[in-house]
């Protein structure tokens, strides 16, 4: 039975996006169906294979293992914050950053990411029938985050029309940075971390070109110029060559230095927000409870999104927690959340653990959309900026849809 409710609410999340589509008619049904089947065979091989765990699993242990080496360079600086029975949030989840970010950054240097980028890209492309670009950058937000992405890919976004730059903006808010995939294997399990990488790619694919189908002309589909970094000089990796100017690099150790400033700024980000949404939430808890003792924002968030955590296939009891979680991680953060299950998400049932995991394996909450939108309003002119600030319940609806569909799509496959 509660697989039948799994399947159901597969159904109904796309049902969903139909019902809220900008175009019905000018979906493209044959590539919506390509893309959820590949992404079936891939939560399929990636959960019931023994070759398929094996590869997720050897995954998370090389982050498993790249946070360990971290670990010594926090102890060599601040040794009684690792040598302790229990390290704290910052400590074991976040400090790691300062190695790994740099890491992905200088592969992003020597010219190994743009390359993963543009082949995966094209093979996307191919596979799915969606424009080159969109495909593109639904793999280079995998490894760079939705903001870096946008940096990257300026000129093309200043090329693009209104409603692909609105379609990229709604791709954005399901996003997750290769780089902080460690902080979260340090507190959820790291086999559905990796395995919702590649399906909230292709959930990203499926919900936006549902709810909003664009019609993309050879002519337009091409991609002018896919970045390294955005803290580097931009290198073509696309199909069009540059100049010898543009593709100068920016010395090594200056760009190291970069890297490593901006990994100490993302963690205090980080931390910044983790404190202050978990602050106001226990504020408004606090006014809750003086209107009500029996009111609280997660009581109030469960109620909402207790339907939708149904039809992920669990019991009523499994299905509220779920659904308190999921509202909590919307309106906050996932670190907010994988801080609160971290000591016992062990102890869950083996289908609730897996869909959890995934869920919050995304940027998209509400605090994403203004990330999103300060990003475009630095590339883009302001008919096109306006166009994605009108967008915002679209960006939203889509992260949602994207996070529920690629946790319903595990779900299938782990009991």
């Amino acid at each position: 039975m509660y697989l039948l409710v799994n399947i159901l609410g597969i159904i109904v999340f796309l049902g969903i996006a139909v019902l809220f589509s900008k175009n019905k008619k000018e979906i493209k049904w044959r590539s919506v169906i390509t893309v959820l089947v590949v992404n079936l065979l891939i939560a399929y091989c990636l959960t019931e294979f023994s070759w398929g765990r094996a590869a997720v699993e050897a995954a998370a242990n090389g982050f498993t293992a790249l946070v360990q080496v971290a670990y010594q360079g926090i102890a060599f600086a601040l040794p009684s914050w690792v040598h302790v029975k229990s390290m704290d949030f910052v400590t074991s989840a976040l400090l790691p950053i300062l190695l790994i970010v740099p890491v992905f950054d200088i592969l992003t240097y020597i010219g190994v990411l743009p390359w993963v980028i543009k082949w995966v890209g094209k093979g996307l492309a191919y596979i799915t029938g969606q424009p080159k670009f969109e495909s593109f950058f639904a793999v280079e937000m995998m490894f760079l985050g939705n903001t870096e992405a946008l940096a990257v890919s300026t000129l093309q976004l200043k090329q693009i029309s209104a409603v692909r730059n609105v379609v990229i903006a709604m791709m954005s808010m399901s996003c997750v940075t290769a780089s902080i995939l460690g902080a979260y294997t340090q507190m959820v399990p790291g086999q559905y971390v990796l395995t919702a990488v590649p399906l909230n790619i292709l959930n990203a694919v499926i919900i936006t070109s549902i709810l909003m189908p664009t019609t993309v002309t050879p002519e337009e589909d091409t991609i002018a110029k896919l970045g390294s970094s955005a803290a580097t000089a931009e290198v073509a990796v696309g199909e069009n060559p540059v100049n010898d100017e543009e593709a100068k690099k920016e010395p090594f150790f200056s760009f190291l230095g970069d890297s490593i400033l901006g990994a100490g700024k993302l963690i205090l980000i980080i931390t910044a927000n983790v404190i202050a949404f978990v602050a106001l939430a226990a504020l408004i808890d606090k006014i809750l409870g003086a209107i009500n003792p029996s009111l609280s924002l997660e009581h109030i968030l469960g109620i909402i999104m207790f339907p939708f955590a149904w039809l992920m296939g669990s019991d009523v009891h499994t299905a509220f927690d779920f659904a308190q979680n999921m509202g909590t991680k919307l309106v906050t953060n996932e670190f907010v959340v994988m801080g609160k299950v971290s000591p016992h998400i062990a102890s869950y049932a083996p289908h609730y653990r897996a869909q959890l995991t995934v869920f919050l394996t995304s940027f998209a909450n509400l605090s994403t959309v203004g990330m999103i939108i300060g990003a475009f309003k630095g590339i883009v002119n302001r008919e096109v900026n306006n166009a994605i600030s009108k967008s915002v319940g679209y960006m939203i609806l889509s992260g949602i849809l994207v996070s529920l569909m690629s946790a319903g799509i595990v779900g299938l496959f782990v009991w």
